[in-house]
């Protein structure tokens, strides 16, 4: 037998801990020290605006702007857990309560970059300017997705927890390597963060410098599962330093500061910086879906105290205080709001035309024989439906 040419390097003393039997291996000859986690850090506190006296630098514009979404937003959700009532749509997750980060997260988004939602994050799409009907096809049942991800820039809803979130790291990654300016900006909620697909997706964000921005909008409850069950971290943003990315963490109510945390972070994406984590905390007011009783596992006096915080009634409060927003305005906005609804209700409730053919698109680039076969097969049985 070869007698083995490998060496052992020694071992030596480790002179910082007690006792003499605690060694450690001698560091190779190119280790060096790794920088200060401390910049990667975030705050002690969540970011916030509203309320202090950094709201004095608000732009009106803006401002009024993120108002006019924030009511606009909550009248969506309303309509649409009212559509599930109705036997109109099969089921939907609301975001009621989660509106600025859903406003913020669609406004801060320039028309050439890319927004990765969740399947509770329909009403960013909206915002970021997809119709309605088209954002809840998927919940209706109709189709997986019900628009075309290229024209909007938005990527299919996604329902398994944190699988959209590699896909916006390798959409980024590619951009960049084309040479396109582009940002994605992938949403997810705090139960995504304990998925296989949120470590992978960090990882190689962080290794790659991908331009990609993370919101990860914490609500207390992976469905019924508490934050507290699902991590023992300080906060989901710390998780941040063990990637080697910022992590922020920013009060989720509060709209204004998750747009000015998130324009930050996509701006530091977009100039080469690499990702950010942003954690925005917030509480889901409404039951995980219309399928869901939220009172098992949360009470009514918790439920209440997040009321108070209300992210519409924020920012209302605000603008109306610094004279940015008037009872012209209030007005404006709830009325603008309504007309939305009232839209949505009315084409919801009408009958989609469905073809039953429509099982063979979309499925195959070419199709396959097994797939031609069954399209022949289900074809014949329409047509001779047609024919008795």
């Amino acid at each position: 037998m070869k007698k083995s040419t490998m060496t052992v390097r020694p071992v030596e003393p480790a002179q910082d801990l007690p006792g003499a039997a605690a060694y450690r291996p001698v560091p190779p000859p190119a280790w060096k020290p790794r920088t200060d986690p401390a910049p990667l850090l975030p705050d002690s506190e969540p970011h916030r605006v509203l309320g202090t006296a950094a709201a004095a630098r608000l732009d009106a514009g803006l401002m009024r702007r993120l108002y006019a979404e924030l009511v606009r937003g909550r009248r969506y959700n309303t309509q649409a857990t009212a559509l599930t009532k109705q036997g109109r749509l099969a089921v939907y997750p609301s975001s009621t309560g989660q509106e600025a980060c859903e406003v913020a997260a669609a406004l801060v988004l320039e028309e050439r970059d890319w927004l990765f939602p969740s399947y509770r994050d329909t009403l960013a799409a909206v915002v970021r300017g997809l119709d309605p009907v088209q954002a809840l096809t998927l919940l209706r049942g109709d189709w997986h997705t019900g628009y075309d991800p290229r024209e909007h820039r938005i990527a299919p809803l996604c329902t398994p927890l944190a699988t959209q979130l590699p896909h916006a790291v390798g959409l980024a990654h590619a951009a960049r390597l084309k040479g396109d300016d582009v940002v994605a900006l992938a949403m997810v909620g705090d139960g995504g963060t304990s998925e296989g697909d949120f470590h992978e997706a960090l990882n190689f964000a962080a290794v790659w410098r991908a331009p990609v921005v993370f919101l990860v909008q914490n609500n207390g409850f992976a469905i019924s599962v508490p934050l507290a069950k699902q991590t023992a971290a300080p906060s989901l943003a710390h998780k941040a330093v063990g990637y080697g990315m910022p992590g922020r963490l920013v009060d989720g109510n509060d709209a204004a500061a998750v747009h000015e945390v998130l324009a930050e972070a996509v701006a530091r994406a977009r100039r080469g910086g690499g990702p950010t984590l942003v954690e925005a905390v917030t509480y889901r007011m409404d039951a995980h879906t219309n399928a869901d009783d939220a009172t098992r596992y949360r009470g009514d006096a918790e439920v209440e105290a997040w009321r108070a915080h209300d992210p519409v009634q924020l920012m209302e409060r605000e603008l109306t205080e610094r004279g940015m927003l008037d009872e012209d305005g209030v007005r404006e906005a709830r009325e603008a709001a309504e007309t939305m609804a009232a839209e949505l209700r009315e084409r919801m409730n009408a009958d989609p035309v469905l073809d039953p053919m429509d099982l063979f698109a979309h499925v195959y680039a070419e199709k396959t024989a097994h797939l031609r076969e069954q399209e022949a097969l289900l074809r014949a049985e329409l047509d001779a439906e047609d024919e008795r």
